[in-house]
């Protein structure tokens, strides 16, 4: 079903009062910009009629609400022009004041450089790396289309609406998203492209001459190319309307706008993109634009009245909803449930529990058998690959494709796009409803790298499946084989990252996944491992804590601390025996998660990890970090090798026999 467009602003503002209105927008889009020394004033002035329209006439939003479920969604991947959005905002009744805008860019400020989520009310995602909105949209336009078929049109029925520049269309991901988007059909999507012509170092032709809207036509978009309509309220708004009625592919609208106009001397000039305008300049422009020389930040009663009428506007739309959700006669717990992003209540009941006769078995197969056990119970629930779902892990049972045709499918086919892959999924959790799982070999989070870091950023509750997580992959060789990728991306701030030691640490690892509400990676293993005695009676407390003992001497303290992650865990206990034997007993500590380690108190961090006792870290990774918990590591400070996997882990040392020579080594030097 689909909604009918928004009653007319009432009063209806007559051309002049529009006309003002939208001058005032790039008045301030001059003034923040001048006040803070710093933004990008240009294609904010040259988007003003765009956004004018899209939040009076087209969006179906509500002010007073910024999180109601059915609203339109619109997000600004050029997030450099982040001005416009915060001047919208402010107009609009988003709670926004004058002073926010003054202080744009400042300390502490709601109206930083880039739009950044949960930061400002109404910025749906954090855009800043170019490209990235783009990919968000894709995945806010297949969460809409999934719970659509899920659970009711009568509640979830709304668009989403992405402005983008040339920048965006330049990045790598753009092509990945746009792509994806064509071949799933994604109606509903509307993006604007901005032609301005402009970047930083000059001409867009300096280095980018493609036919956009070809390129989008041959992904399997509707394009619409409207030429020089950029200060055409008219016309804008009949193309939007028009892109928004195609339920079949997603749309482009190609908007030729110029950066900086109406400036006498910047407009169609680099230097209108990324520098503040001069006095004079502003004073010349404002002449232009009949806005007063001698004032800054000027908003007219009768201008803030016109945005303001947004307001009581959501509102009846948003009543309206509600009073369709009221009636629904669907399942409400699950609707709650994925609204929320978690389980049903009793969930983690359903996780599997492993014994040693279940395995070896490796913790990618270990996260299938929990997914495909808790699944019933996650209703938001959406799997999927970029081009590896076997082997990931990710493929529900009996779970269909995401597609045009099968719009409810919880398994989405990303092809071989790992980076756009990853920001799909922060648009889906950004969205709401949804909890994408992703799955790649580790190695290929170097391509998702763009993707993590903004979804780090902005706390988007998303879970990706990193598996083939070591040398012991083997014969794929170096190019494939991770080794620094623990290291990184444990410097990664707001990233839950886990690599379990067998399938019960890997149940636990899913169990936080779900209940956090950032994003979480679970880094697992291409070869089996063996099902550890002690896991099912000690995972449970031990991975939320990060780091537990999983097997201490049979009498008195221990002489050595072996402390490893994910297949290491099983090395170190076999290691155990040799040195019991030689009289040193060892102490074996599982440390799955350092983030979730580091959070524990210092008496709890001591207890499992006691000072004055020999530590030695083992894992097949680079040692980079090791030493704020080891006294001697075992890793691999060196790329892999092409060789069946447990071959390149033995040659690089990772055998029981090593590892319980390294801990007599350090067990003698430390006397």
């Amino acid at each position: 079903m689909s909604q009918p467009s928004p009653p007319a602003l009432e009063p209806a503002p007559g051309a002049r009062l529009e006309q003002l209105g939208v001058d005032v927008v790039r008045g301030l889009a001059m003034d923040a910009p001048a006040a803070a020394a710093s933004g990008h004033p240009g294609t904010a002035m040259a988007l003003a009629p765009l956004a004018h329209v899209l939040f009076t006439r087209v969006l179906r939003h509500d002010p007073s609400d910024p999180t109601w479920p059915d609203r339109d969604r619109f997000v600004l991947s050029n997030g450099h022009a982040s001005i416009l959005l915060y001047a919208m905002l402010y107009l609009t009744g988003y709670g926004l004041t004058l002073d926010d805008l003054r202080r744009f860019r400042q300390w502490g400020s709601r109206t930083p450089g880039h739009p950044e989520r949960l930061h400002t009310p109404g910025v749906e995602v954090t855009t800043g790396p170019l490209g990235q909105g783009v990919a968000d949209g894709v995945g806010m336009g297949i969460a809409e289309r999934w719970l659509r078929a899920r659970f009711s049109p009568e509640l979830c029925d709304h668009h989403t609406y992405v402005v983008a520049g040339d920048g965006c269309f330049e990045e790598g991901i753009s092509h990945e998203a746009a792509s994806l988007a064509g071949h799933l059909g994604l109606g509903r999507l509307v993006y604007v492209y901005d032609d301005n012509h402009i970047t930083i170092d000059g001409p867009t032709e300096l280095a980018y001459t493609d036919d956009v809207a070809g390129r989008f036509a041959a992904y399997g978009w509707g394009v619409d190319d409207l030429g020089e309509s950029a200060n055409d309220l008219d016309a804008l708004e009949a193309a939007l309307l028009r892109a928004r009625a195609d339920e079949e592919r997603p749309s482009l609208v190609i908007v030729r706008s110029h950066i900086g106009y109406p400036s006498p001397h910047l407009t169609d000039t680099a230097k209108a993109h990324g520098d503040p305008f001069s006095a004079e300049e502003i004073r010349l422009t404002k002449e232009r634009l009949g806005l007063p020389v001698d004032r800054s930040f000027w908003v007219p009663d009768d201008v803030l009245s016109m945005y303001r009428a947004c307001v009581p506007r959501g509102r009846a739309l948003r009543a309206g909803w509600e009073e369709r959700l009221a009636a629904w006669d669907g399942d409400r717990a699950r609707w709650d449930a994925a609204q929320a992003g978690h389980g049903l209540p009793g969930w983690e009941e359903h996780l599997p529990t492993f014994a040693p006769e279940d395995g070896p078995l490796a913790t990618r197969q270990a996260i299938k058998a929990c997914l495909d056990a808790t699944e019933a119970h996650l209703p938001g629930l959406v799997t999927g690959s970029a081009d590896l779902t076997g082997n990931t892990g990710m493929a529900l049972a009996g779970a269909e494709a995401q597609a045009a045709g099968t719009p409810g499918g919880s398994l989405v086919h990303y092809g071989i796009r790992e980076h756009a892959m990853g920001a799909v999924m922060t648009g889906m959790a950004a969205h709401g409803g949804l909890l994408p799982v992703g799955g790649t070999f580790f190695v290929f989070s170097d391509y998702m790298r763009g993707a993590v870091r903004v979804a780090a950023l902005s706390g988007v509750h998303v879970v990706y499946s990193w598996t083939h997580d070591s040398v012991g992959l083997g014969q794929d060789g170096p190019t494939h084989q991770p080794v620094e990728h623990l290291a990184a991306l444990r410097a990664l701030p707001g990233l839950r990252l886990l690599r379990p030691a067998d399938a019960n640490e890997t149940a636990q690892a899913w169990r936080l996944a779900v209940e956090g509400d950032g994003p979480t990676a679970l880094v697992l293993s291409r070869q089996p491992l063996p099902v550890l005695a002690d896991t099912a009676r000690l995972a449970p407390e031990g991975v939320p804590r990060g780091g537990y003992v999983l097997r201490d001497p049979d009498d008195g303290p221990p002489g050595v601390v072996l402390v490893a992650t994910g297949s290491e865990v099983a090395l170190c206990l076999e290691a155990a025996a040799p040195l019991a034997a030689a009289g040193i007993p060892a102490r074996v500590v599982s440390l799955p998660s350092w983030d979730l380690f580091a959070a524990q108190p210092g008496a709890y961090r001591d207890q499992v990890l006691p000072p004055g006792v020999p530590h030695l870290s083992v894992e097949a990774g680079t040692t980079f970090g090791w030493e704020r918990y080891a006294d001697a590591s075992l890793g691999i400070d060196h790329f892999g090798a092409s060789a069946p996997g447990a071959q390149v882990l033995a040659e690089f040392g990772f055998t029981a026999e090593h590892v319980a020579a390294r801990a007599t080594e350090l067990v003698r030097a430390a006397g």
